[in-house]
Protein backbone atom coordinates (compact mmCIF):
# COMPACT_ATOMS: atom_id res chain seq x y z
CA UNK A 1 0.00 0.00 0.00
CA UNK A 2 1.13 3.63 -0.30
CA UNK A 3 1.70 5.60 3.18
CA UNK A 4 3.79 8.89 4.10
CA UNK A 5 5.91 9.07 6.80
CA UNK A 6 6.32 12.63 8.41
CA UNK A 7 8.85 12.39 10.93
CA UNK A 8 12.44 10.43 10.13
CA UNK A 9 14.47 10.34 13.37
CA UNK A 10 15.91 7.27 14.40
CA UNK A 11 12.46 5.47 14.71
CA UNK A 12 10.60 6.98 11.55
CA UNK A 13 13.92 6.56 9.46
CA UNK A 14 13.69 3.37 10.45
CA UNK A 15 10.32 2.60 9.69
CA UNK A 16 10.32 4.06 6.43
CA UNK A 17 13.42 2.42 5.30
CA UNK A 18 11.41 -1.34 6.11
CA UNK A 19 8.76 -0.20 4.37
CA UNK A 20 10.63 0.75 1.77
CA UNK A 21 13.16 -1.85 1.19
CA UNK A 22 10.63 -4.56 1.38
CA UNK A 23 8.77 -3.80 -2.25
CA UNK A 24 6.04 -4.02 -0.63
CA UNK A 25 4.53 -0.67 -0.60
CA UNK A 26 5.08 2.97 -1.98
CA UNK A 27 6.83 5.34 0.75
CA UNK A 28 6.32 9.00 0.58
CA UNK A 29 8.89 10.55 3.01
CA UNK A 30 8.41 13.64 4.89
CA UNK A 31 10.58 15.67 7.32
CA UNK A 32 11.31 18.99 8.49
CA UNK A 33 14.75 18.87 7.33
CA UNK A 34 15.66 17.92 3.93
CA UNK A 35 18.53 15.20 4.74
CA UNK A 36 17.02 12.11 6.08
CA UNK A 37 14.43 13.13 3.33
CA UNK A 38 16.81 12.30 1.12
CA UNK A 39 18.05 9.52 3.21
CA UNK A 40 15.19 7.72 3.12
CA UNK A 41 15.08 8.00 -0.78
CA UNK A 42 18.17 6.40 -0.91
CA UNK A 43 16.43 3.23 0.21
CA UNK A 44 14.00 3.84 -2.15
CA UNK A 45 11.24 5.85 -0.56
CA UNK A 46 9.72 8.66 -2.82
CA UNK A 47 11.22 12.18 -1.46
CA UNK A 48 8.07 14.84 -0.21
CA UNK A 49 9.97 17.64 0.78
CA UNK A 50 6.14 19.85 2.25
CA UNK A 51 2.89 18.52 3.01
CA UNK A 52 1.28 19.81 -0.12
CA UNK A 53 4.38 17.43 -2.08
CA UNK A 54 2.89 14.84 -0.42
CA UNK A 55 -0.53 14.94 -1.00
CA UNK A 56 0.32 14.99 -4.20
CA UNK A 57 2.01 11.73 -4.19
CA UNK A 58 -1.07 10.14 -3.85
CA UNK A 59 -2.59 11.46 -6.76
CA UNK A 60 -6.39 11.41 -5.46
CA UNK A 61 -6.15 8.34 -3.60
CA UNK A 62 -7.04 7.80 -0.01
CA UNK A 63 -4.31 9.09 2.34
CA UNK A 64 -2.74 7.07 5.09
CA UNK A 65 0.14 9.29 7.19
CA UNK A 66 1.79 8.06 10.17
CA UNK A 67 3.32 11.11 12.32
CA UNK A 68 6.50 9.83 14.19
CA UNK A 69 7.19 13.03 16.04
CA UNK A 70 8.04 14.10 19.75
CA UNK A 71 4.71 14.38 21.89
CA UNK A 72 5.22 17.79 22.01
CA UNK A 73 4.53 18.45 18.64
CA UNK A 74 2.45 15.66 17.72
CA UNK A 75 -0.84 17.21 18.28
CA UNK A 76 0.12 20.44 16.47
CA UNK A 77 1.48 19.04 13.35
CA UNK A 78 -1.86 16.48 13.19
CA UNK A 79 -4.20 19.07 13.52
CA UNK A 80 -2.20 20.87 10.74
CA UNK A 81 -2.40 17.67 8.82
CA UNK A 82 -6.24 18.08 8.86
CA UNK A 83 -6.02 21.31 6.40
CA UNK A 84 -4.54 18.76 3.84
CA UNK A 85 -7.15 15.61 4.63
CA UNK A 86 -10.60 14.88 3.12
CA UNK A 87 -13.24 12.97 4.79
CA UNK A 88 -11.95 9.34 4.43
CA UNK A 89 -7.99 9.36 4.87
CA UNK A 90 -6.28 7.98 7.61
CA UNK A 91 -3.78 9.57 9.86
CA UNK A 92 -1.79 7.65 12.70
CA UNK A 93 0.14 8.85 15.66
CA UNK A 94 3.43 6.50 16.18
CA UNK A 95 5.13 8.49 18.98
CA UNK A 96 5.15 8.26 22.63
CA UNK A 97 2.19 10.49 23.34
CA UNK A 98 0.16 10.55 26.04
CA UNK A 99 -3.30 8.48 25.81
CA UNK A 100 -5.21 11.37 27.53
CA UNK A 101 -4.14 13.75 24.38
CA UNK A 102 -4.47 10.94 22.10
CA UNK A 103 -8.21 10.77 23.13
CA UNK A 104 -9.35 14.16 22.65
CA UNK A 105 -6.89 14.53 19.45
CA UNK A 106 -8.97 11.57 17.76
CA UNK A 107 -12.19 13.80 19.05
CA UNK A 108 -11.06 16.60 16.41
CA UNK A 109 -9.58 14.02 13.40
CA UNK A 110 -12.38 12.05 13.52
CA UNK A 111 -14.75 14.91 13.42
CA UNK A 112 -13.65 16.05 10.16
CA UNK A 113 -14.06 12.21 8.87
CA UNK A 114 -10.57 11.54 9.15
CA UNK A 115 -9.61 7.98 10.99
CA UNK A 116 -7.11 8.02 13.58
CA UNK A 117 -5.22 5.56 14.89
CA UNK A 118 -2.50 5.05 17.80
CA UNK A 119 0.16 2.76 16.89
CA UNK A 120 3.04 2.95 19.69
CA UNK A 121 6.25 1.84 18.35
CA UNK A 122 8.81 -0.69 20.79
CA UNK A 123 11.92 -1.90 20.18
CA UNK A 124 14.54 0.61 19.72
CA UNK A 125 16.80 1.12 16.91
CA UNK A 126 16.59 -2.55 16.98
CA UNK A 127 13.51 -3.16 15.24
CA UNK A 128 14.66 -2.65 11.63
CA UNK A 129 16.35 -6.00 12.19
CA UNK A 130 14.54 -7.38 14.26
CA UNK A 131 10.58 -6.63 13.79
CA UNK A 132 9.01 -3.67 15.66
CA UNK A 133 6.06 -4.62 18.59
CA UNK A 134 2.94 -1.99 17.58
CA UNK A 135 0.36 -1.69 20.03
CA UNK A 136 -2.62 -0.26 18.13
CA UNK A 137 -5.74 1.53 19.58
CA UNK A 138 -8.19 2.73 17.32
CA UNK A 139 -12.06 2.92 17.87
CA UNK A 140 -12.03 2.56 13.16
CA UNK A 141 -12.10 -1.66 12.29
CA UNK A 142 -11.97 -0.41 9.06
CA UNK A 143 -8.81 2.15 9.32
CA UNK A 144 -7.14 -0.98 11.36
CA UNK A 145 -8.11 -3.73 8.49
CA UNK A 146 -6.55 -0.79 5.93
CA UNK A 147 -3.26 -0.52 7.71
CA UNK A 148 -2.74 -4.16 8.67
CA UNK A 149 -0.45 -5.00 5.59
CA UNK A 150 1.95 -2.23 6.72
CA UNK A 151 1.93 -3.68 10.40
CA UNK A 152 2.80 -6.94 9.11
CA UNK A 153 5.25 -5.73 6.79
CA UNK A 154 7.12 -4.02 10.07
CA UNK A 155 6.53 -6.75 12.50
CA UNK A 156 9.19 -9.49 10.48
CA UNK A 157 10.78 -11.28 11.47
CA UNK A 158 10.48 -11.63 14.80
CA UNK A 159 7.80 -8.30 16.30
CA UNK A 160 4.49 -8.31 16.76
CA UNK A 161 1.12 -6.25 16.44
CA UNK A 162 -2.32 -6.38 18.13
CA UNK A 163 -4.80 -3.72 18.71
CA UNK A 164 -6.02 -3.45 22.69
CA UNK A 165 -9.18 -1.18 21.58
CA UNK A 166 -10.40 2.35 21.03
CA UNK A 167 -8.55 5.71 20.84
CA UNK A 168 -5.74 5.46 23.19
CA UNK A 169 -5.61 2.05 24.08
CA UNK A 170 -1.92 1.20 21.93
CA UNK A 171 -0.33 4.56 23.91
CA UNK A 172 -1.53 3.11 27.22
CA UNK A 173 -0.28 -0.13 26.86
CA UNK A 174 3.06 1.56 24.92
CA UNK A 175 3.39 4.08 28.34
CA UNK A 176 2.91 1.27 31.09
CA UNK A 177 5.69 -0.92 28.87
CA UNK A 178 7.97 1.80 29.53
CA UNK A 179 7.37 2.64 33.24
CA UNK A 180 7.98 -1.41 33.63
CA UNK A 181 11.17 -0.61 31.67
CA UNK A 182 12.52 2.00 34.15
CA UNK A 183 11.78 -0.33 36.93
CA UNK A 184 13.78 -3.16 35.02
CA UNK A 185 16.47 -0.85 34.05
CA UNK A 186 16.83 0.78 37.31
CA UNK A 187 17.00 -2.67 39.36
CA UNK A 188 19.80 -3.96 37.20
CA UNK A 189 21.96 -0.79 37.92
CA UNK A 190 21.62 -1.05 41.35
CA UNK A 191 22.72 -4.47 40.94
CA UNK A 192 25.73 -3.93 39.06
CA UNK A 193 26.51 -1.09 41.56
CA UNK A 194 26.08 -3.63 43.97
CA UNK A 195 28.85 -5.71 42.35
CA UNK A 196 30.81 -2.74 41.32
CA UNK A 197 30.77 -0.90 44.65
CA UNK A 198 30.66 -4.04 47.03
CA UNK A 199 33.43 -6.43 49.45
CA UNK A 200 34.84 -8.03 46.59
CA UNK A 201 37.48 -5.73 44.13
CA UNK A 202 37.18 -6.18 40.12
CA UNK A 203 34.44 -8.31 40.10
CA UNK A 204 34.43 -8.35 35.92
CA UNK A 205 30.76 -7.44 35.38
CA UNK A 206 30.74 -8.02 31.61
CA UNK A 207 31.04 -11.96 32.77
CA UNK A 208 28.47 -11.57 35.58
CA UNK A 209 26.23 -9.95 33.05
CA UNK A 210 27.19 -12.72 30.62
CA UNK A 211 26.63 -15.55 33.08
CA UNK A 212 23.38 -14.40 33.77
CA UNK A 213 21.78 -14.46 30.23
CA UNK A 214 22.42 -18.32 30.24
CA UNK A 215 19.04 -19.03 31.43
CA UNK A 216 19.02 -17.55 34.57
CA UNK A 217 16.10 -15.78 36.03
CA UNK A 218 17.44 -12.14 35.42
CA UNK A 219 17.69 -13.26 31.71
CA UNK A 220 16.51 -10.80 29.27
CA UNK A 221 17.80 -8.14 26.53
CA UNK A 222 18.74 -5.82 29.45
CA UNK A 223 21.09 -7.85 31.20
CA UNK A 224 22.81 -8.48 27.27
CA UNK A 225 22.72 -5.07 26.52
CA UNK A 226 24.44 -4.32 30.28
CA UNK A 227 26.88 -7.15 29.54
CA UNK A 228 27.33 -4.96 25.94
CA UNK A 229 27.96 -1.88 27.56
CA UNK A 230 30.51 -3.57 30.39
CA UNK A 231 32.55 -5.46 27.39
CA UNK A 232 33.03 -1.82 26.00
CA UNK A 233 33.90 -0.12 28.75
CA UNK A 234 34.02 -1.99 32.32
CA UNK A 235 33.93 1.44 34.44
CA UNK A 236 31.84 3.27 31.80
CA UNK A 237 33.87 5.65 31.18
CA UNK A 238 32.53 9.05 29.33
CA UNK A 239 28.83 8.12 30.90
CA UNK A 240 27.94 11.38 33.46
CA UNK A 241 25.01 9.23 34.71
CA UNK A 242 22.47 11.38 33.97
CA UNK A 243 19.03 9.87 32.58
CA UNK A 244 16.63 11.98 30.66
CA UNK A 245 12.76 10.75 31.27
CA UNK A 246 10.48 10.80 28.54
CA UNK A 247 7.06 11.36 30.07
CA UNK A 248 5.69 8.11 30.06
CA UNK A 249 6.48 6.79 33.53
CA UNK A 250 5.10 10.25 34.83
CA UNK A 251 1.90 9.58 32.98
CA UNK A 252 1.70 5.78 34.56
CA UNK A 253 2.41 7.50 37.82
CA UNK A 254 -0.32 10.14 37.21
CA UNK A 255 -2.78 7.13 35.64
CA UNK A 256 -2.30 4.99 38.64
CA UNK A 257 -3.07 8.22 41.49
CA UNK A 258 -6.34 8.86 39.68
CA UNK A 259 -6.89 5.36 39.72
CA UNK A 260 -5.93 4.73 43.22
CA UNK A 261 -2.94 1.80 42.44
CA UNK A 262 0.51 1.78 44.30
CA UNK A 263 3.36 1.79 42.38
CA UNK A 264 6.19 1.74 44.26
CA UNK A 265 9.05 0.37 42.47
CA UNK A 266 8.53 2.57 39.01
CA UNK A 267 8.22 5.74 41.49
CA UNK A 268 11.52 4.57 42.94
CA UNK A 269 12.77 4.49 39.44
CA UNK A 270 11.51 7.59 38.44
CA UNK A 271 12.74 9.46 41.39
CA UNK A 272 16.17 8.51 40.84
CA UNK A 273 15.62 9.73 37.18
CA UNK A 274 14.77 12.98 38.41
CA UNK A 275 17.84 13.06 40.91
CA UNK A 276 20.06 12.12 38.32
CA UNK A 277 18.96 15.31 36.25
CA UNK A 278 20.34 17.35 39.29
CA UNK A 279 23.29 16.38 39.87
CA UNK A 280 22.96 12.79 41.95
CA UNK A 281 24.75 10.28 39.64
CA UNK A 282 26.08 7.17 40.67
CA UNK A 283 27.22 3.48 38.98
CA UNK A 284 23.58 2.44 38.74
CA UNK A 285 22.53 5.29 37.34
CA UNK A 286 25.61 5.56 34.43
CA UNK A 287 24.17 2.00 33.94
CA UNK A 288 20.87 2.95 32.98
CA UNK A 289 22.32 5.83 30.98
CA UNK A 290 24.42 3.15 29.11
CA UNK A 291 20.91 0.97 28.29
CA UNK A 292 19.63 4.00 26.78
CA UNK A 293 22.17 3.82 24.28
CA UNK A 294 22.00 0.38 23.50
CA UNK A 295 18.52 0.01 22.55
CA UNK A 296 17.67 3.51 21.84
CA UNK A 297 20.63 5.21 20.54
CA UNK A 298 19.85 8.09 23.15
CA UNK A 299 23.10 9.97 23.98
CA UNK A 300 25.10 9.06 26.68
CA UNK A 301 24.80 11.84 28.66
CA UNK A 302 20.98 12.37 28.97
CA UNK A 303 19.88 14.12 25.80
CA UNK A 304 16.76 12.42 23.81
CA UNK A 305 13.81 10.64 25.28
CA UNK A 306 12.67 6.75 26.45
Amino acid sequence: MKIAIHGLGRMGMQIARKLAESGEHTVIAHNRSAEPIDEAASYGALAAYSKEEVIAAFGGEQVVVWVMLPHEITPTQIEEWLEYLKPGDIIIDGGNSDFRATKLLNEKVTAKGISFLDIAVSGGIWGYSNGFPLMVGSDDATAFSTIEPVLKTLVQPGGMYAHFGPSGAGHYVKMVHNAIEYGMMESLGEGFRMLHDGPYQNIDLAKAADLWQHHSVITSWLTELSRDAFQKSPELEGISGYVAESGEARWTLEAAKDLGIALPSIQAAFDVRLASQKGETNFATKVVAAQRNKFGGHNLNGEGAA
